[in-house]
């Protein structure tokens, strides 16, 4: 006892000091520091003058908090010309690397606590300029891949690159598959060179830092790329590789390159050798960079680019491996806690490598000593203490980063108090029953409780028991037991009590309980629940489904309350479904006491969905399935079905199986009927007399084991191209006949009526054409060409054989004589007398006419083919008045032939270039007269023979044509108030002259237009009305 009285001495004096002095952290009043914004790392530029750099720092506390800084763990001299304090934000004028560069920390303080902040880590960028040394020139040879090297100069951080040639801004583009520029190195790489690459070549360097970007190029390159006749082609050579051990941080992004030289340019194309490529990557990635943005640790694995052109392939493998920076699992809390208790704080993190963890009281490390034991991830104080309060931190860190977490302890000492939860005024509780009356007042240290009843102590029997947490249980509830229960609470600091009222009740009872049921899927169903209860008490029920509350207010929901009196709690389900089979429990519940009752409600339904499926003794064709029996839904299952899906189709389709028809008691089933060497993966359902189930889970993908090909390409063909050579295409096999990797072609052809073959293997599934060249090859020769495809695992058939000329030779001679005639200004006839077809060197396609004015030489001839053999043309869109050299040859798919002997003929003089003149009309009754003036040919223009009228009346679609010599017509008027289009213009030998257009309705009477085109006469009329006039005039005079 008197050992209690001195440490009650000693609290007290601390209490005092704490109030005199102000200086510690008052329970239910202050509060500790929490960091609402933390400094964050950046990169400054090297070199900027009358610069700032700002590190924020905020936090959240009762007091506020004061600031300072650590750089390097050494306090920064706040204050000073160079360093100023902002609220908590540090602001560092004129930053020099030398003396500013490297880690800040913030600590937020106040009499709670402190914490320190997040390291920012304060770099300087930079970028030098290249070196000034000229760089040597380099020498590359068409059809050879190359590179140059861009050797760029110091710098920080990471450089982007870009090459230009010749003159700013002249970049190489990104999307030329035949350069690549790695941003790694930074270097250039050309896939195979060509003569017109030859140039000066300057790498073009970007550096790009928070507040500037800064950019500079190098010296030129000089390039030289050496012409070859006949540049050889080759199979691709992977130069850029991505690291055999790539590493990423889980979140970011890895970009992995690759680029090959060759001849033809190789295409690249990527895959994950030991899964799938990631969705994040693309459908079917390609190109010289494979980008995995928001790296997790599903995307590691090893990964592979192919280049391939039609002379080969090559491939480079290379691991992703991905790491991960800390992450919390679970963090420390603020907590409240006794004096002369004990404190157990745990923090656990994840990350890759695994993060280690350390604490830190008031920003200062923690270990242990005395008391307190630091265990890696725990934290355990024993026999808190008033000075144990403050602020803690846990700090987990790995290479790739360090994270902090924070919380405040308070140690609490303090006499009992039942203020803030005083034990409940009236406590109701039902006769049968049983009760519980909570104790729990403010206390530090525990306090010790008991309870009493009026004036008598009460202590553990039969039905009273007192628990040593102070709580209060009465059982088997009786009349008798109503009065005030008191609750007091001593420690050595003081005591105090707090008293209730027990009131008792009459006890709830279920009257009416719901019975079983046995319904099938779809069904209605209503199950009964009525009670009886304290008339002075509201009665409420409630469902639930196998412990679950089930929401009954829900209107468009399967759960409804029947409407009836207050003591029946009916529940109506409709629509029933498999998922709603189970336990239903009917609770009717007042403020005191419950009673429930259950009923078991069972539906029948299709069969659940098999599981447990594996894939067993996979071969070319099929394989074997297994599962595991779903449940039958209390119907038995009757049959299964297989249902299963390529990589080539996302639909479903069912599968043939053996046997045909799966039992229902069967456990597995072989699929046959499959491809190979094919991505397969599979479902099965199951099916009763109430229908089918839904499918399993998928299976696993899996692949059957390749074949050799039993299909031959189809589309065989070719023909053309130059001399001595033979072309052959074919239609690239699809994947579903592939049936092996390893793929190609393997193509036979021999001159026809010859005995032997020559074959050639051609490398790569994606070839279409092969090209055979051979001096002594005669033109348009008759070959005979089969084709059939090869893998790892074989050959396949041959297909039928297709006949196949070698290239076409010109024709041998031209027309031997050739006819022209003027028909207007603009156009002239051509005929000729044809090209008899003798020559075996090809087959005659049609015929070229070369047409130029006399003054201009044959070799800036215009051309006109005609797409047939027949022996005449127009050729128009010529000048008046002009006289051309006309000549025709013979062509076919190899060039034309030799020209016919040249013509001459002059076209026509170009019609009057003036429509008709004082256009007038008058309408008499039905009828409608209209007049113009003789066109008159000047000196230069053809002669007038006549004119051509063309008219349609209102809706008509089609024009009418009136070829007059007169400058007068009559034409007949529509009913009502119709109206009448008309075009008249001039013809001769030179063609149509000018158009003139009038518009004419029953009542305009007399009317009168005097040298107005159609053009100004359409102006004056609705668009609508005449541009479908204008069009059909358009059509028919084209036609004349």
């Amino acid at each position: 006892m008197m050992e209690a009285v001195l440490r009650l001495l000693v609290l007290s004096s601390v209490a005092l000091k704490v109030v005199i002095s102000g200086d510690v952290c008052v329970s239910g009043h202050d509060s500790g520091p929490v960091f609402e914004d933390q400094p964050s790392s950046l990169i400054y530029p090297e070199g900027l003058t009358e610069g700032k750099v700002t590190l924020s720092c905020q936090a959240r506390a009762s007091p506020a908090a004061s600031y300072r800084w650590l750089l390097n763990g050494t306090e920064v001299p706040l204050g000073s010309d160079r360093y100023t304090l902002v609220a908590g934000t540090l602001v560092i004028s004129n930053p020099e690397s030398i003396r500013d560069a490297g880690s800040y920390q913030c600590l937020a303080i106040n009499r709670c606590g402190t914490i320190i902040s997040r390291a920012a880590n304060l770099k300087f960028g930079y970028l030098h300029d290249f070196s000034p040394d000229s760089r040597s020139p380099q020498t590359a040879y068409e059809g050879v891949g190359t590179f140059l090297a861009c050797q760029p100069p110091p710098h920080y951080p990471a450089l982007s690159y870009r090459w230009l040639i010749n003159e700013f801004p002249n970049f190489i583009r990104k999307d030329d598959g035949r350069w690549f520029v790695s941003q790694v190195t930074g270097d250039l790489f050309v896939a195979k060179a060509e003569p017109n690459d030859t140039g000066n070549y300057f790498c073009f360097t970007t550096i790009n830092l928070d507040i500037s970007t800064k950019s500079t190029f190098s010296k030129p390159i000089p390039l030289t790329v050496l012409p070859d006749a006949n540049p050889r082609k080759s199979s691709p050579s992977i130069k850029v590789r991505f690291s055999a051990e790539t590493y990423g941080l889980a979140g970011h992004n890895v970009l992995l390159e690759c680029f090959a030289y060759g001849n033809p340019v190789p295409k690249l194309r990527w895959r994950k050798v030991d899964g799938l490529m990631p969705s994040k990557a693309g459908t079917s990635p390609a190109g010289p960079t494979l980008s995995l943005p928001d790296l997790s640790f599903d995307d590691e694995g090893v990964y592979e680019c192919e280049a391939y052109n039609s002379e080969g392939s090559d491939t480079y493998q290379g691991r992703v491996s991905v790491q991960a920076q800390p992450d919390w699992l679970q963090v420390m809390s603020d907590s409240e806690v006794e004096i002369s208790s004990e404190l157990h704080w745990s923090c656990l993190a994840a990350g890759k490598p695994r993060p280690s963890v350390r604490w830190l009281r008031n920003g200062q490390p923690l270990s242990t000593q005395d008391r307190v034991v630091v265990n890696g991830v725990n934290l355990k104080i024993s026999n808190l203490a008033l000075e144990d309060s403050g602020m803690y931190q846990c700090v987990a860190e790995n290479k790739h980063g360090t994270i902090y977490s924070s919380a405040e302890l308070r140690v609490q000492v303090q006499a009992p108090d039942f203020r803030l939860n005083p034990v409940r005024k009236l406590i109701p509780a039902a006769r049968g029953g049983q009760v519980m009356i909570e104790c729990r007042p403010r206390a530090a240290p525990k306090p010790i409780l008991f309870w009493s009843r009026g004036t008598e102590l009460l202590t553990n029997s039969s039905r009273v028991t007192v628990t040593s947490d102070g709580m209060l249980w009465i059982h088997n509830i009786s009349r008798a037991d109503e009065g005030k229960y008191t609750c007091f609470a001593e420690n050595y600091l003081g005591k105090a009590n707090s008293t209730g009222h027990l009131s008792v009740r009459d006890a709830t009872k279920i009257t009416l309980a719901p019975s079983n049921a046995d319904i099938n899927q779809g069904d209605n169903v209503t199950l009964q629940c009525h009670a009886s209860h304290d008339p002075t008490m509201d009665l409420t029920f409630t469902w639930a489904l196998n412990g679950v509350l089930l929401d009954l207010e829900n209107s468009a929901g399967p759960y409804h309350r029947v409407q009836g009196k207050e003591i029946i709690g009916d529940l109506l389900i409709v629509n029933v479904q498999l998922s709603q089979a189970g336990m239903f429990t009917c609770t009717a519940q007042t403020v005191v006491d419950s009673a429930s009752a259950s009923a078991k409600l069972v539906v029948r339904g299709p069969p659940g969905p098999p599981g447990g499926l594996l894939v067993k003794n996979v071969a070319q064709t099929s394989l074997e399935l297994r599962w595991s029996h779903g449940y039958d839904n209390h119907s038995p299952i009757g049959k299964y079905v297989i249902m299963g899906r390529s990589s080539l189709s996302s639909e479903w389709k069912k599968m043939r199986t053996q046997p045909e028809n799966i039992e229902g008691n069967a456990e597995s089933a072989r699929v046959i009927g499959l491809m190979p060497w094919m991505d397969y993966e599979f479902q099965v359902i199951a099916s009763n007399i109430l229908g089918s189930g839904e499918p399993s889970m998928a299976s696993h993908i899996i692949r059957t084991q390749q074949a050799a090909p039993t299909v031959a390409p189809s589309g065989l063909g070719g023909g053309g191209g130059d001399r001595n050579e033979l072309i052959v295409t074919w239609a690239p096999m699809a994947r579903e006949y592939q049936n092996g990797d390893v793929f190609g072609y393997i193509l036979a052809f021999r001159k026809k009526d010859t005995s032997s073959w020559l074959e050639v293997r051609i490398p790569h599934v994606e070839s279409s054409r092969y090209v055979y060249f051979n001096e002594s090859l005669t033109p348009y020769s008759p070959f005979e060409v089969k084709i059939k495809a090869f893998n790892r695992r074989g050959e396949g058939p041959f297909s039928q054989t297709a006949a196949v000329h070698s290239a076409e030779e010109e024709p041998t001679v031209g027309p031997p004589s050739i006819n022209t005639t003027a028909l207007s200004a603009f156009e002239i006839q051509v005929s000729w007398e044809p090209v008899q077809q003798l020559s075996a060197n090809g087959i005659l396609r049609g015929y070229e006419i070369r047409y130029w004015r006399q003054h201009e030489r044959e070799a800036a001839a215009d051309r006109v083919r005609t797409a047939g053999l027949e022996p005449t043309a127009r050729v128009s869109g010529l000048r008046p008045s002009t006289r051309y050299h006309v000549a025709v040859l013979a062509y076919n798919s190899a060039g034309t032939g030799p020209p016919s002997p040249r013509t001459t003929v002059t076209t026509r003089k170009s019609p009057p270039n003036r429509p008709p003149g004082n256009v007038s009309w008058k309408t008499q009754g039905s009828l409608v007269t209209v007049r113009w003036d003789r066109v008159t040919a000047m000196h230069n223009e053809s002669a007038v023979l006549g004119y051509k009228v063309l008219y349609k009346h209102e809706e008509q679609t089609n024009l009418k044509f009136l070829d007059k010599t007169k400058t007068s017509v009559t034409l007949p008027l529509p009913k009502d108030n119709g109206y009448v289009v008309l075009e008249i213009r001039s013809w001769g030998e030179g063609g149509d002259g000018p158009a003139h257009e009038i518009i004419v309705s029953r009542d305009s009477g007399t009317g009168m237009m005097v040298q107005k085109d159609a053009s100004a006469t359409l102006s004056t009329h609705p668009a609508h009305l005449l541009c479908g006039v204008a069009l059909l005039i358009r059509v028919l005079l084209s036609d004349l």
